[in-house]
């Protein structure tokens, strides 16, 4: 492959990383997407394709789709085991946040969402809410009509309008860390009531449980998601054994979204990112399986986090 094929790549591999995590919800399977996607321009007959951007798209699309569609894909994400991959905010797979529908995509919340999206409809919500494509270009990405596209869009987004329905959606981020900081103080304290008091009516919590668990572990209403949330920060010897030493607790950010990220040893061990509105808690996400976090990991050891807000012990 000639010097300026390999240039006509690069320049559009961060896109395709982003449009690839949003798809797969997964760091790891979107890095594989983009390979495979080299591959295939390595191989084609580039003479014949006229607008590069849009072939590698396609194609970029399409593995995805495939992906999503695979039998191990259906087995995980059916069995209930799944959770998207978080990233710390920065990661240029995280893709371009100019628009609040930009950035919406990316929350762990819609990643999550998407979920109950067919892979037309995730891909048409992905295309034109992400990157601003229209129809009649999402049509030629995915060979379907330009009605079916238009179709799609509106089902994907009122699906997820209903999905959404009654959580905290878009805060200040200043004000959601002071949340997210008053949160940490009433896990950590002996109050349950005023862990309660900053959770909204219908919040709900979801942890993979270190990956130990079979399906995602979920609770609903604020005493039993404030029950959850206490004894996940109460140290233990059995945790502190899980986690290969004491843990400190960082505040940080992951795909937009205020989190607490739990390091030991200098390692990632587990992350919580928070939806936060109208000054309180609507839903936490709980990751701590090791592959999940691996991105996330190597990101942490490049970023300066300052100092914890609890103390390893």
């Amino acid at each position: 492959m000639d010097s300026s094929a390999v240039d006509t790549f690069e320049a559009g591999r961060g896109r395709l990383a982003s449009l690839a995590y949003r798809l797969l919800g997964s760091a790891a399977d979107a890095e594989d997407a983009v390979q495979d996607t080299f591959l295939r321009w390595q191989s084609a007959d580039r003479e014949r394709i006229e607008v590069p951007e849009a072939w590698l798209t396609k194609v970029a699309t399409n593995i995805c789709l495939d992906r999503l569609r695979s039998a191990r894909a259906r087995h995980e994400r059916t069995a209930g085991a799944w959770l998207p991959e978080p990233l710390l905010d920065g990661d240029p797979m995280l893709g371009p946040a100019d628009t609040f529908e930009q950035r919406e995509s990316v929350s762990l919340a819609v990643l999550t969402l998407v979920e109950r999206l067919s892979p037309n409809e995730r891909a048409v919500y992905v295309l034109r809410e992400a990157f601003a494509y229209s129809h009649t270009e999402i049509a030629a990405i995915l060979d379907i009509t330009v009605a079916a596209s238009q179709q799609h869009a509106h089902r994907a987004r009122t699906r997820l309008a209903d999905a959404r329905r009654g959580t905290g959606g878009a805060a200040d981020p200043a004000a959601a860390r002071r949340v997210v900081e008053e949160f940490l103080v009433a896990a950590t304290s002996g109050s349950t009531d005023r862990l309660v008091a900053l959770l909204t009516d219908d919040v709900t919590a979801v942890s993979d449980g270190a990956g130990l668990a079979r399906r995602l572990l979920r609770h609903r209403t604020p005493e039993r998601v404030a029950s959850f949330v206490r004894a996940g920060f109460r140290s233990t010897p059995a945790k502190r054994r899980l986690a290969g030493g004491p843990t400190a607790m960082y505040l940080a950010r992951v795909n937009g979204s205020p989190a607490v990220i739990a390091v030991a040893g200098g390692r990632v061990v587990g992350a919580v990112a928070f939806d936060v509105g109208d000054g309180k808690v609507s839903a936490l996400y709980g990751i701590a399986a090791a592959h999940r976090l691996t991105r996330l990991d190597a990101a942490w050891r490049r970023y300066d986090p300052g100092v914890p807000v609890i103390d390893a012990r």
